[in-house]
């Protein structure tokens, strides 16, 4: 069998990409997260997905790899003023809407938020990313 006909090789080079050792239990999330698609997610919620998949890990080590995916450049955390944090694979710039009554957080189609930066904020700084929760 060749090397790229292993399933999921794709989520140890990911792991392995952004330093971290691939342990079943990173795999497994990674699985989760970058399988199918962009997604919003809270470690609860991950955690819930883990355990139907027949994962054996606890919330703690979801909220572990979590945060080292974050660390290491994998998930962009969502500050939406809630409970709980929100972790998006989408790395892009873009900005966000929360959704109080049900605890869900989704993107905001580009062109709907513009930005516009002083003179004085553009020369006196540098920049590196703008974050918007518009929380509903």
């Amino acid at each position: 069998m060749k090397k790229t006909e292993r399933p999921y090789v794709w989520a140890v080079d990911m792991l392995r990409r952004a330093n971290l050792r691939p342990t079943c239990q990173r795999m497994g999330l990674v699985k989760l997260l970058f399988g199918s698609g962009n997604r919003h997610i809270c470690a609860e919620e991950l955690y819930k997905e883990a355990k139907k998949k027949g994962l054996n890990l606890s919330l703690a080590t979801v909220y572990n790899a979590l945060n080292q995916f974050k660390e290491s450049g994998l998930l962009r955390e969502i500050l939406t003023g809630s409970d709980k944090a929100f972790f998006d694979t989408n790395l892009t710039p873009h900005f966000h809407v929360f959704f109080e009554r049900d605890g869900r957080v989704e993107d905001v189609p580009d062109g709907q938020i513009t930005v516009r930066l002083s003179d004085e904020l553009r020369n006196n700084a540098a920049v590196k990313s703008i974050d918007i929760v518009v929380r509903v």
